[in-house]
């Protein structure tokens, strides 16, 4: 591993830990037990090691987005949902930090891969029903909407686990298919038991039983 590399897998683990706005090049320094002047010969500022993670993380983005697009099956959507919970995991703290997300170096590319997704999202539900696995729409505007439901989803699915408390890796997948199980024809749901199998379909979650005494008027 060469030093420009260490340095920003070191920085990452400390923005992870105490978030990007509390970590400065000398704390960087300190962690690895080097000069200030050996990080600041590489990076003069924590915003230019902001700018070099980030390039990376939306080449990784547009590389595994790229795979969905040129072929929207299950597989590529499954992959892409876990793609985004790994993504929070190694970029703890811009995807838990809203002023992370709005830094001037991140915001409209931000907005720009958020809309670019939601875009992926409709034509894969296109496609879905040109092929028969969907059902056409079933009222103006509830296609769009699942598409931004489950954009919502995937990028924030780790902060809410974290508020609720919850460690459960394949959650986000039995949420997800759940939005989207209840508009497939026949047909798609058998394609999809196919390639996940029965008992995924079955596990997907608990049957709903609440009950509610007396009536409400």
């Amino acid at each position: 591993m060469n030093t420009r590399t260490k340095i920003k897998e070191e920085a990452i683990e400390l923005f992870n830990q105490r978030g990007f706005g509390s970590v400065s090049i000398q704390d960087i320094a300190n962690h690895l037990e080097v000069n200030r002047r050996n990080i600041a010969y590489h990076f003069p500022d924590t915003e230019s090691l902001l700018k070099e993670i980030t390039d990376e993380l939306w080449e990784k983005l547009d590389r595994e987005q790229k795979k969905r697009r040129d072929f929207p099956s299950f597989e590529n959507l499954y992959n892409e949902v876990k793609m985004y919970v790994k993504f929070q995991q190694e970029y703890a703290f811009i995807f838990h930090d809203l002023h992370v997300m709005k830094h001037p170096l991140l915001e409209a590319k931000f907005r720009e891969m958020c809309l670019a997704t939601i875009r992926d999202n409709e034509a894969a539900i296109a496609f879905a029903i040109k092929l028969g696995n969907m059902k056409p729409e079933p009222f103006p505007g509830a296609y769009h909407n699942l598409c931004l439901s489950i954009w919502v989803l995937s990028l924030f699915w780790l902060q809410q686990q974290t508020i609720r408390g919850v460690n459960d890796e394949q959650e986000v997948h039995r949420v997800y298919w759940s939005l989207i199980l209840p508009h497939f024809t026949q047909r798609g749901i058998d394609s999809f038991k196919n390639f996940f199998g029965e008992v995924f379909y079955d596990q997907i979650g608990e049957p709903f039983s609440v009950q509610v005494d007396g009536l409400f008027f």
